[in-house]
């Protein structure tokens, strides 16, 4: 594979650059792009910027204006309050299988979000020693469609954890789940690869064909409530703003 000069010259850049919310330009950006792979370094700045700008919140309402469906499923929850973003690795196993867990964490890429739809609620099938091993290898986050532990070790690592339940018990490695295959949470299809964006609100989930889409849109969305906290500064009320008065 060549490498040409500006191959080199990225390889200097300074991927902790961030760019002002209304200078943010998401032209040619693509779901790949959430990575740096060497040569896309202002697609990646870019996308970062706007990124670690906008929320959950946000995002959900771009992507109802593009398709009136919210991205959110209500039952999974933010666990210790960390905004994180990636694109997903699924999983699928039972609730008594913790060994899928860590089949997943071996299989993922750097840079993923694990996603678990789990069947059942009455044994865990994550905890501290699942978060540190992610943690370790890479991986950005975990989201459960079922139960977690260790509540009193979660909630103070550096390693963001949504879950929809949580309980003391485990079940055993049995390692008979599924891993990167289609799942069905609650009538949404998340297929490997899709996007997720959670905070303190909840979570996002877009596919990742409309990622683009909802990416610009959120962006707009960003810059429109940003004009409106200015207006609500200068004195106007809420109601005013909405047009109500």
């Amino acid at each position: 594979m060549s490498i040409s000069p500006k191959d080199v010259l990225n390889k200097n850049k300074n991927l902790n650059k961030r760019i002002d919310v209304e200078k943010i330009s998401l032209e040619n950006v693509t779901i790949d792009d959430l990575i740096f792979n060497g040569k896309n370094y202002e697609e990646y700045i870019n996308l970062q910027s706007l990124l670690e700008n906008v929320s959950a919140c946000q995002v959900s309402d771009a992507y109802n204006a593009i398709s009136r469906r919210s991205g959110n499923i209500q039952s999974i929850k933010p666990i210790n309050n960390q905004k994180v973003w990636g694109r997903i690795f699924t999983a699928e196993t039972d609730c008594d299988d913790w060994g899928t867990s860590a089949l997943a964490i071996d299989a993922a890429e750097d840079g993923d979000i694990l996603f678990f739809k789990v069947n059942g609620e009455d044994k865990a099938i994550w905890g501290e020693l699942a978060s540190t091993c992610a943690r370790d290898n890479g991986i950005k986050a975990t989201v459960i469609y079922g139960s977690a532990r260790d509540l009193d070790a979660l909630l103070y690592m550096d390693y963001p954890m949504f879950a929809s339940n949580f309980c003391p018990n485990a079940g055993s490695a049995l390692g008979l789940g599924t891993l990167n295959e289609p799942i069905d949470v609650e009538g949404t299809i998340i297929n490997p690869g899709d996007f997720f964006l959670g905070d303190e609100s909840g979570i996002v989930i877009i596919p990742q064909e409309l990622f683009s889409q909802v990416m610009v849109q959120s962006l707009a969305v960003k810059i429109k409530e940003s004009c409106i906290i200015r207006d609500i500064a200068s004195g106007k009320t809420l109601a005013e703003v909405a047009g109500l008065k």
